[in-house]
C-alpha cells in the first residue's frame, strides 16, 4: 500500500477543511437570529425578575431547539426545496395561502421589534431613531439586494461573533458562580402565574416558525449535497448550543445587578442602561452594542425568511444569487417588509404595540402547524428515502412537538387573555 506524503496527506486535510468550512453557516446563522431583541428582552427580564431561577430551562429548550432545526435543515439537504414548497406540493395552495398569510403577519411583527430594537439600543450610544433607523434599512436592504449568496452568508457569519459581547457582560457582572451552577445542574419549580409565563415565554421566544422555513431555503440556497449532510448536522448542533449559551449569560448578568439589587426594567434598553452603575460602564455597553448587533442583523433574516418562504409558495424565483429582474417578486417582498417595518417605526403614534402583540398571537397560532406538517413531511419514505426519522427519533420529535405545542397553547392564552392564569 502506498503511503501519503507529508505534502499530499496536508493538501487532503486542508481541502476537508475547506469542504467542512464551505458548508457550515445556515445553522449558526438561524440559531444566533433567535437571539433578537424580542429574545434578548425575555432573557433580560428572566433574570431581573427571576435571577438564576430559569438557568436550568436552558438545557432542555436547547435539545428541543436542535430537534427541530435537525429535521428542517435534513429535508432541504435531501429534497433541495423549500419548507414552502415542500407544503405547497403535498398539501395544496389553501394550506399553503393560509400558513404564509399568517408567517407574514407574524415576520412583520418581528421586523418591526427589530427596528424598535436598533432605535432603543442606538439611542444609549446619543443617535436619534430618525438617523439609526432609515440608515440600517438602507444598510440591510444593500446587503442583501446588492451581494450574492455567499457574501451576504459571511456578513451574517461575522455578526454572529458580535455576541459574545453577552458573554464578555456576563462576567463583568461579577455573578456569584457558585450559586450560578447548582441553579443550572437543579431545575427549581414554580406554581405562580408569573413564572409560569415565563417560562413560556422563554420556550416560545426560542422556537419560533419563520426559523424552519429561513433554515430550510438557507439550506437549498446554498446547494449543500447529502454527502455533506454530517457538517450541516454540526452547523444546527453548534449553532443552537451557542445561542443559547448566549441567552445563559444573559440571565447571569440580569441576575447578578439588576435581580441582586432589587430594581426592575421593562425592555432590554432598560437592563444596558441599568448595568452602567451597577457592573461598570463598559458592561453597560456590550450589553447595548450586543442588542444593536443582534437587531441589524435579525432585521436582515426576518424579511430575507419571509421572501423566501412566500416566494417559494406561490411558486416564484427566489435566492440571494438571483438578480432583482431574475426575481422580482421575491426582493419586492424583501423590500416591502424593510420599508414597512423600519417606516412604521418612524411615524409618530404609530400602533407598535398592537402589531407586535397580534404577531406574537399569529406566532401561537401558527408554531404547531408547522411543527405537525415538518413531521408529516420527513416521514413520507418518496420524498426522503432513507433519511425519514427512525422509530426512537419519531416518538421523541412528537413527544416533544406536543409539548411545545401545548406550551405555545398557553402562550397564545396568556397573550389574548392576560388573566388566564391567576384565574
Amino acid at each position: 500500500m502506498t503511503k501519503l506524503t507529508p505534502r499530499l496527506s496536508s493538501r487532503i486535510r486542508l481541502a476537508g477543511i475547506m469542504a467542512f468550512l464551505g458548508v457550515i453557516g445556515p445553522g449558526i446563522i438561524t440559531a444566533n437570529v433567535d437571539n433578537d431583541a424580542g429574545g434578548i428582552t425575555t432573557y433580560s427580564l428572566a433574570g431581573a425578575q427571576f435571577g438564576h431561577a430559569f438557568l436550568w430551562t436552558l438545557f432542555p429548550i436547547t435539545l428541543l431547539l436542535i430537534l427541530v432545526q435537525e429535521m428542517s435543515a435534513r429535508m432541504g439537504v435531501v429534497t433541495g426545496k423549500g419548507f414552502a414548497d415542500l407544503i405547497r406540493e403535498h398539501f395544496g395552495v389553501r394550506w399553503t395561502f393560509y400558513i404564509l398569510l399568517m408567517l407574514l403577519v407574524a415576520n412583520l411583527g418581528n421586523t418591526l421589534s427589530e427596528f424598535a430594537g436598533v432605535a432603543a439600543s442606538m439611542e444609549i450610544f446619543g443617535f436619534p431613531k430618525y438617523l439609526s433607523v432609515p440608515l440600517t434599512a438602507a444598510f440591510v436592504w444593500w446587503l442583501v439586494v446588492k451581494g450574492s449568496y455567499r457574501s451576504v452568508e459571511k456578513v451574517f457569519l461575522f455578526a454572529s461573533f458580535f455576541y459574545v459581547c453577552y458573554l464578555a457582560s456576563g462576567f463583568l457582572a461579577a455573578p456569584h458562580w457558585a450559586g450560578v451552577i447548582k441553579s443550572s445542574l437543579i431545575p427549581s419549580w414554580s406554581g405562580k402565574p408569573a413564572y409560569l409565563a415565563m417560562f413560556i415565554g422563554m420556550v416560545g421566544t426560542t422556537i419560533a416558525p419563520w426559523m424552519q422555513f429561513y433554515l430550510q431555503s438557507s439550506v437549498v440556497d446554498k446547494k449543500i449535497q447529502p454527502k455533506d449532510y454530517w457538517v450541516t448536522r454540526w452547523d444546527v448542533i453548534v449553532g443552537c448550543f451557542a445561542t443559547d449559551i448566549v441567552a445563559y449569560f444573559i440571565i447571569v448578568a440580569c441576575a447578578a445587578t439588576i435581580y441582586a439589587h432589587g430594581l426592575s426594567i421593562n425592555s432590554a434598553r432598560d437592563a444596558a442602561v441599568a448595568l452602567a452603575p451597577l457592573a461598570g460602564k463598559w458592561a453597560s455597553l456590550l450589553f447595548a452594542f450586543g442588542l444593536f448587533n443582534a437587531s441589524v442583523f435579525s432585521a436582515s433574516i426576518l424579511p430575507l425568511s419571509t421572501a423566501y418562504s412566500m416566494s417559494e409558495g406561490m411558486g416564484w424565483e427566489s435566492g440571494v444569487d438571483h438578480s432583482f429582474r431574475e426575481a422580482p417578486a421575491f426582493y419586492s417582498l424583501y423590500t416591502g417588509l424593510i420599508v414597512l417595518g423600519a417606516g412604521l417605526i418612524l411615524i409618530p403614534h404609530a400602533p407598535l404595540i398592537p402589531i407586535m402583540y397580534w404577531s406574537q398571537v399569529a406566532n401561537g397560532i401558527l408554531l404547531p402547524f408547522v411543527l405537525i406538517l415538518m413531521l408529516v413531511l420527513i416521514n413520507q419514505h418518496r420524498l426522503m428515502g432513507e433519511h425519514v426519522n427512525g422509530p426512537v427519533l419519531n416518538v421523541t420529535a412528537w413527544v416533544a412537538i406536543i409539548f411545545l405545542v401545548l406550551l405555545n397553547s398557553l402562550l397564545l392564552l396568556t397573550t389574548l387573555f392576560p388573566s388566564f392564569l391567576t384565574g
